[in-house]
């Protein structure tokens, strides 16, 4: 049991993830090193979405949204056969395939669209819901149940980002919302199936094989949109679009799914409630979107949130049989 947390396997054969605040391994260093590599994460991914804005700037959506899974699948290629990894099992592409679907195709894809109507400062408020959907899914996926403190704090702060994207981003709640919407969802689908992933492949080889399983499909589709749409474009624009392939597609899921795998899903994706305070950052950095004084209070306010939410109780699944797992 290399991340110390405790499984046990179901009559299908599946990891049930245990996460108990008895387990001294989970609330010790597994807990501290899981917020910690999440918190990496997620200062990698608060650049995507200034970055994707910036891209797009000369870039067609889909080129941008798939080329960045191509650039990432390269890297994975090269990562995979210097550590001569073994190939995951048929049960595992299928799971790893649930993953890409979410992370490679759907966030990247219905973000990119998105951003061609709103600023990327509502896109990254909208996406601040991210963690609730991260939770609820987990709750399911992985059987965790977290407390009531733990709900009213996660809900409360996507209940902020919300409002404050309704009141503060683009005048109001539009149709490119709908569309973030659905990136939350993907997203938080391939985030709770690639944690538990992680617990059997390793952070690193979840998004390696990830990308790499569908890097004809998404390589033969960037060409497509390539020759569709044209490549001419800007040194920022290019620089935006490299930055998304090797940290927004491939560094930061490294650093990702180890915190998720080490610390809980439900603990560790509240972390990204901050997101949209980092993102709004580098959206005025970048970008020279403005930040008000109510977008720093909803930033203050998100960080109170995480602080619940990291205090509250997650209580293991209730004991069911199931056969012991190896190790």
């Amino acid at each position: 049991m290399e991340d110390g947390r405790a499984r046990r396997v179901d009559q299908s054969g599946e990891v049930i993830l245990e996460e108990a605040d008895d387990n001294p391994a989970l609330l010790g260093s597994d807990l501290r090193s899981g917020l910690l590599w999440g918190s990496i994460g997620v200062l990698i991914f608060s650049v995507s979405l200034p970055a994707t804005k910036v891209a797009l700037e000369d870039l067609d959506p889909v080129f941008v949204a798939l080329g960045r899974a191509v650039i990432a699948g390269v890297l994975a290629a090269v990562v995979l056969w210097r550590a001569r990894a073994p190939r995951p099992s048929r049960n595992q592409v299928r799971r790893l395939l649930v993953v890409a679907a979410g992370v490679v195709f759907g966030f990247p894809l219905l973000t990119g669209y998105a951003l061609r109507y709103v600023p990327a400062s509502h896109g990254a408020i909208v996406i601040g819901i991210l963690p609730a959907a991260t939770a609820a899914l987990s709750v399911i996926r992985n059987k965790e149940r977290p407390s009531i403190v733990f709900w009213v704090a996660a809900l409360v702060g996507a209940g902020i980002v919300v409002g404050y994207s309704m009141r503060h981003g683009a005048g109001g709640f539009e149709a490119a919302d709908l569309m973030l919407l659905g990136a939350v969802l993907s997203a938080a689908i391939g985030y709770v199936e690639g944690a538990r992933l992680s617990t059997e492949l390793g952070g690193p080889r979840v998004i390696c094989w990830a990308v790499l399983l569908v890097l004809p499909l998404t390589t033969a589709i960037t060409i497509y949109a390539g020759i569709e749409n044209g490549v001419s474009a800007g040194p920022k624009s290019w620089l935006a679009f490299a930055y998304l392939g090797v940290f927004s597609m491939f560094l930061g899921f490294f650093a990702w799914y180890r915190g998720l795998a080490l610390g809980g899903v439900a603990r560790v994706s509240q972390v990204q409630l901050i997101q949209p305070g980092l993102s709004l950052i580098w959206a005025s950095i970048l970008l020279g979107e403005r930040i008000d004084a109510i977008g720093i209070a909803t930033t203050a306010s998100i960080f109170a949130c995480v602080a619940v939410a990291q205090r509250a109780r997650i209580d293991a699944a209730p004991p069911v049989p199931l056969v012991a797992a190896a190790d």
